[in-house]
């Protein structure tokens, strides 16, 4: 007498989920497979017919009727199996690696590989990248940092900070900067071929120099727009100069705020104020220069402008700056201060939170 097949039943919300998985095009093929002969037993074909279907026997249809009758959708996955075991235990392998990450490297190296690691440890290579990529340590990328130690920190990023978030009305929040030594370099560029067949921006290794300039820029919190000034020294009557030609196109008694550095020429500067009673300077905590917004915009122009371009004179290099400030601002827009918390002096040791 032939067996009878598991009768299914199915609720909504799994019929959906099935339906999903049978269309899926990132799950596991294997998956979206049986999904499908899922669907087809509850649309009330044999499992003969649904083999034929699918390529498959109809034991293999049997069984995969019977896991979803018992277990749902989680009867489609593969159970849990055993295999060999691991060589190295991952917790106590992971504990060694980072333990050993703390270490000084042997002598000759600057810092740790994966090789070395799996030497210094007798393991083989694969199981250090495994517990590497695992805990997202990636040995070669490196980031800087700076580290401000100014005592009064919290008060003055709190002041600047301030002045982001909640400007004083009816005043004006300029960020105030230079970019000291942009060279004007002369070289072949151009697009080339790499030997995997890529096509990339090419440099010639060689350039000539034809000078430097100095550019200062002030950047209106309000409206993201820049005013600029070149000049071919950064002293501090060249600092002054650049102030007078701001303050000349701001109506006169409005107040002015102004974020600095804490550079030489940007001190030193009383007689300056005394002159321009309505000009009022706010300086960043030391070693926290990345507090002016105005760096944003310097960094914008080093992709866009500076970077691998080709200048025949300092004439040449200047014109392409104004260029791009012209183009700039006819779309500005004001940066907004995302960053929720800042602190001067704290560093967090990962490699040691990971080990506890």
């Amino acid at each position: 007498m032939p067996r009878v097949a598991v009768s299914l039943q199915c609720e909504p919300s799994v019929l959906r989920e099935l339906e999903r998985l049978s269309r899926s095009r990132t799950d596991e093929a294997r998956l979206v497979e049986r999904a499908q002969i899922i669907l087809a037993c509850l649309s009330g074909k044999r499992n003969n017919e649904v083999a034929v279907e699918h390529s498959t026997q109809p034991t293999t249809v049997g069984t995969w009727r019977k896991r979803f009758a018992e277990q749902g959708l989680a009867g489609l996955h593969d159970q849990a199996r055993s295999g060999k075991p691991p060589k190295y235990p991952a917790a106590e392998l992971k504990q060694r690696i980072l333990a050993k990450l703390e270490e000084t490297p042997p002598p000759g190296l600057a810092t740790w590989d994966g090789g070395t690691l799996a030497k210094e440890l007798a393991v083989s290579d694969d199981a250090v990248w495994r517990i590497l990529r695992k805990e997202g340590i990636q040995l070669r990328r490196r980031r800087s940092w700076c580290v401000s130690t100014d005592p009064e920190f919290a008060t003055k990023s709190t002041d600047i900070i301030g002045l982001y978030l909640a400007p004083p009305q009816k005043a004006l929040v300029l960020c105030v900067d230079e970019k000291p030594s942009i060279q004007a370099l002369e070289r072949t560029t151009g697009y080339v071929q790499t030997s995997s067949g890529k096509i990339v921006r090419g440099l010639k290794s060689t350039y000539r120099r034809h000078g430097t300039i100095n550019l200062f820029a002030a950047l209106n919190v309000a409206s993201g727009t820049i005013q600029t000034k070149t000049t071919v020294e950064k002293k501090r009557p060249d600092f002054q100069l650049f102030m007078n030609d701001i303050v000349a196109t701001i109506p006169e008694g409005k107040e002015i705020h102004v974020i600095l550095d804490n550079y030489c020429t940007h001190k030193k500067n009383d007689a300056w104020l005394a002159e321009h009673p309505n000009v009022h300077f706010h300086y960043t905590p030391t070693s926290a220069s990345w507090l002016n917004q105005v760096e944003i915009w310097f960094g914008i122009l080093g992709r866009k402008t500076l970077s691998g371009a080709s200048f025949a004179s300092t004439e040449q290099l200047v014109q392409a700056i104004e260029n791009f400030v012209t183009r700039y601002n006819e779309s500005a827009s004001p940066f907004v201060w995302r960053k929720r918390e800042v602190k001067g002096s704290q560093l967090r040791n990962t490699i040691a939170n990971l080990c506890n």
